[in-house]
């Protein structure tokens, strides 16, 4: 048995996930695989055995390797077409339910970007309607990720000039302090909060949401994980919410019949 064998992968793996609780079961081999071998790279070592090693000297390794299996790619806007069509249609839809508050779930959030996002469209959209006063009210936008170093990234809500590259002017101009680090603005900041949480785990959804957005992490899992992950949010959307996946990403197995697209080339949907 090589070192770089798939029994020797296994145990490693096993070992991460029984160390940090990261579940390594859930993820798409390949994707592993490949961001393993990212750490492995750079503490210079060549074998999974020397590299689980490396996790028993220096725990701190453990944070770094987090970092590159949760994947904390992201930028404010990303994909301004699919924030166009919910702009459009899904944060007046949801503005207009004669409910007392609103709650919307960025799930696998990284370091805020999406969360903000989402708060300063339902902000200009109050703005617009000249409703400002009704939107600390019934507004909330939960921010989650597993990844405790990217959520305190988030809390801090600063951002550099790469991240505003899908960012209009227009929004950035009203909602983000004009030197660097352009920060979010205090009206938009107390409306989104952050949690850690993992989407693996066997636990319920946080509450009810009007709006789930799970974008760019889905395809990181297997087909299994997808579905149980599709299961949970149609659990934990209201009867007239919306889900927004990731561009690549579509419905699977019995999803498929539970949710309605809405724009099927921006993957937003309704429950069913």
């Amino acid at each position: 048995m090589s070192d770089l064998s798939d029994a020797a992968f296994a145990v490693l793996t096993a070992k991460i996930s029984h160390d940090s609780g990261f579940g390594c079961a859930s993820y798409k081999e390949k994707c592993l695989r490949r961001r393993i071998a990212v750490r492995m790279r750079a503490r210079g070592v060549h074998t999974y055995a020397d590299y689980a090693q490396v996790l028993d000297g220096d725990k701190s390794e453990y944070e770094r390797l987090l970092d590159v299996l949760t994947i904390n790619v992201t930028k404010l806007f990303r994909n301004w077409e699919t924030y166009a069509v919910i702009a459009e249609r899904v944060v007046p839809a949801l503005w207009a339910l004669p409910v007392p508050s609103l709650r919307v779930w960025s799930a696998g959030c990284s370091s805020g970007e999406e969360p903000y996002s989402l708060a300063a469209l339902f902000h200009r959209h109050a703005q617009r309607a000249g409703e400002l006063a009704r939107l600390d009210a019934r507004d909330t936008v939960l921010g989650s990720d597993i990844d405790a170093r990217s959520l305190a990234a988030a809390e801090r809500g600063a951002f550099e000039e790469g991240d505003f590259a899908d960012t209009p002017q227009e929004l950035r101009r009203r909602y983000f302090s004009g030197n660097r680090p352009f920060t979010i603005i205090p009206d938009v900041r107390r409306l989104v909060r952050f949690e850690r949480r993992d989407l693996l785990a066997e636990e319920p959804p946080p509450g009810t949401h009007h709006l789930v957005c799970c974008r760019n992490v889905l395809i990181y899992f297997d087909r299994d994980t997808q579905e149980r992950l599709f299961d949970k949010f149609h659990a934990a959307l209201a009867p007239e919410g919306f889900l927004v996946l990731g561009k690549v990403e579509t419905l699977l197995g019995s999803a498929r019949t539970r949710f309605a697209a809405v724009d099927g080339r921006e993957r937003v949907f309704r429950p069913l």
